[in-house]
């Protein structure tokens, strides 16, 4: 029995030896080359869009801004359209003054009363002493319109504009000719 029992200790010992199933092996498809090879070509891609963009971008030229002694002379034109409606004309001829002023001087004028606005004016030499006194009387003229409710006639709403249009023509700046030095 001795023999038996080695025979069934030798069979135990060969049971708890085994091993268990190994997990699955992965075998490659060669797919994933692929996937790689069309990713790489898709970021190639977006790259090489990217800086064309930015080239493009940087190549398109940027129109210099219309100055803004022009800019007023052609909200002042187009104001006469509305020289029947004294108030509307009279508002969008006063609003091109101011903002010219603003443009032209860096001063801020629509934002201000007339009031306000005359006596910082009167402080600075920005324009000359007759600029100062005929844009004074052009201002009060236009207040009268906008909050007094003047009606005047189309005489006097062009004679408006032909001041507002003279003080833009009056302190435009002057180009200089390279020629003439």
């Amino acid at each position: 029995m001795s023999a038996t029992n080695n025979n069934a200790t030798t069979s135990l010992a060969n049971a708890t030896d085994i091993r268990d199933i190994a997990p699955p092996v992965e075998i490659p498809s060669g797919y994933e080359w692929l996937w790689l090879g069309l990713a790489a070509v898709a970021v190639v891609t977006v790259v090489i869009a990217i800086l064309k963009w930015r080239k493009r971008a940087s190549v398109i030229p940027i129109a210099p801004p219309v100055p803004a002694h022009i800019r007023a002379k052609q909200k002042l034109q187009e104001a006469l359209t509305l020289i029947a409606k004294p108030k509307p004309f009279v508002v969008a001829v006063s609003d091109a003054e101011r903002l010219y002023l603003e443009e032209r001087f860096n001063f801020r004028a629509p934002e201000r009363t007339t009031e306000e606005f005359l006596r910082e004016l009167s402080a600075t030499e920005l324009l000359t002493k007759p600029q100062k006194e005929s844009l004074s009387q052009f201002l009060a003229s236009c207040d009268l319109v906008k909050f007094a409710k003047y009606e005047p006639g189309e005489t006097e709403l062009r004679e408006l504009h032909s001041s507002a249009l003279r003080l833009v023509e009056e302190t435009e700046p002057v180009a200089i000719n390279p020629e003439s030095k």
